[in-house]
């Protein structure tokens, strides 16, 4: 009688956990969600995405931005928590679907494309246009005094110099550690790990002397910083692509061809003058967004 007792008590047990864990589950919204990662670029991206979706649909669309990262993003498009958000063909490869390093851009493409369908029920859309590369920074004014271009030239400073670099960076297989060992660079210290947004301000008040920023990052160009040419080809390429749950696609059918009219719009200058905009002019993303669109013909 007592172990039928535990029985009936472990399984009323289990009944009120799984119905306690449906209820805090977080309602589906009955509209498309779309997510970005926490820096400028992906909320510009993001945003362009819901946009889009908005006016060809006519639906309402959720914002998620500034998820920590593509690892979170991953487990939320997996959860169905959000139908789609931009990542980047190299980060796909590497981070999420753990496969070796390609230097290849088509081939790249057509195996994440292949992994997300198969493993995930993820459809790669097609590129946005550009690339968004790891770049290694310095100021100007060093590129100039000590005359170097690409990182080959940066391996004898690297011993003087101070390393800032963003929390992924760090951890990556395409990051810091498999680039050190491409050029044998050694740097004066542990790298300083911050958030993206502060390492040019970081570079530029002198605490730090080369960060691993992005190609696109606008600050570049209106701080007059040198990008340093990836010489020896280490890094894959980061071709920026919608990824969207296929159950979505399903659901909605219109949201593919309103996202497919984002291929091939923005370049390298694009981005980089939106990222300008947000970053440097302190302008609403949004409104970043819906200039970019008019000016394209996609309003």
């Amino acid at each position: 009688m007592r172990l039928r007792f535990v029985k009936l008590l472990a399984n009323a047990v289990g009944v009120i956990l799984i119905s306690m864990a449906i209820g805090c589950s977080p309602p589906r919204p009955n509209r498309p969600v779309i997510g970005a990662k926490n820096f400028t670029e992906q909320v510009i991206l993001g945003e362009l995405m819901a946009q889009q979706i908005e006016a060809r649909t006519g639906m309402k669309v959720e914002r998620r931005f500034y998820l920590a990262g593509s690892y979170i993003c991953q487990q939320a498009m997996v959860s169905g928590r959000i139908d789609a958000y931009p990542e980047y063909t190299g980060t796909a490869l590497t981070a999420i679907l753990k496969q070796p390093m390609d230097r290849d851009p088509a081939r790249v493409l057509d195996r994440v494309t292949a992994l997300y369908r198969q493993r995930y029920g993820v459809a790669v859309l097609q590129p946005f246009g550009f690339e968004n590369s790891f770049a290694m920074v310095i100021r100007g004014d060093d590129a100039q005094r000590f005359h170097i271009k690409t990182l080959s030239d940066a391996v004898n400073y690297a011993p003087q110099w101070r390393l800032g670099v963003g929390y992924e960076f760090e951890e990556r297989p395409d990051g810091l550690h498999g680039l050190s060992k491409a050029y044998g660079l050694h740097f004066k210290e542990s790298p300083r790990v911050m958030d993206l947004g502060l390492l040019y301000r970081a570079l530029n008040a002198h605490q730090v002397d080369i960060v691993a920023g992005n190609s696109t990052d606008g600050a570049i160009e209106a701080l007059g910083l040198q990008t340093l040419s990836d010489d020896r080809h280490y890094f894959p390429p980061y071709q920026a692509v919608p990824l969207v749950r296929e159950a979505a696609l399903e659901r909605w059918p219109a949201m593919r061809r309103a996202l497919e009219e984002l291929r091939g719009k923005i370049t390298v200058e694009d981005m980089r003058s939106m990222n300008e905009a947000v970053d440097g002019r302190h302008e609403d993303p949004a409104a970043v967004v819906l200039e970019f669109r008019k000016r394209k013909g996609l309003d």
